[in-house]
């Protein structure tokens, strides 16, 4: 699947993503739910970031693998659009951003594809639209002024 704006990245190779987001999952800090979350995420420029979810004993400043992965990219001083999202949970379900994330990611990629997965069976396969219809972004500020 293909995003559907500013992909110039080439054809997104989702078996490779995904791979990269299981990989990362085992790097997860999940002590306290046990649920373990990896993200690959892939820029416009090539270049894929890739993090795990960090839980903390204050559940509130426990920090999404999504996020972890966007704000990586983007502290790294990348200011290339997300082309692709793989997020790969434990369990046989696939495992989709929640809405943080989503509108995170539609922030950095508003064309993005969405590859999610657990363990078992095929991943989803959506954009990020899809997963976050009607979002709020920057367009919507800048009416303000």
């Amino acid at each position: 699947m293909r995003p559907d704006e500013g992909m110039t990245a080439g054809a997104v190779d989702e078996a490779d993503l995904l791979r990269r987001a299981r990989a990362a999952r085992e790097r997860a800090w999940a002590p306290y739910s046990g649920f373990r979350v990896g993200c690959a995420v892939l820029a416009d420029d090539g270049q894929v970031w890739e993090a795990a979810n960090v839980e903390n004993a204050s559940f509130s400043l426990s920090s999404c693998a999504e996020m972890n992965a966007v704000r990586a990219m983007a502290a790294s001083g990348s200011r290339a659009q997300i082309v692709a999202v793989a997020v790969v949970g434990d369990g046989d379900d696939p495992c989709t951003p929640c809405g943080a994330c989503r509108q995170v990611i539609l922030e950095f990629g508003p064309g993005a594809a969405v590859y999610a997965s657990g363990d078992g069976g095929r991943p989803l396969v959506t954009t990020i639209k899809e997963l976050l219809p009607h979002a709020f972004g920057p367009r919507r500020l800048s009416q303000g002024r």
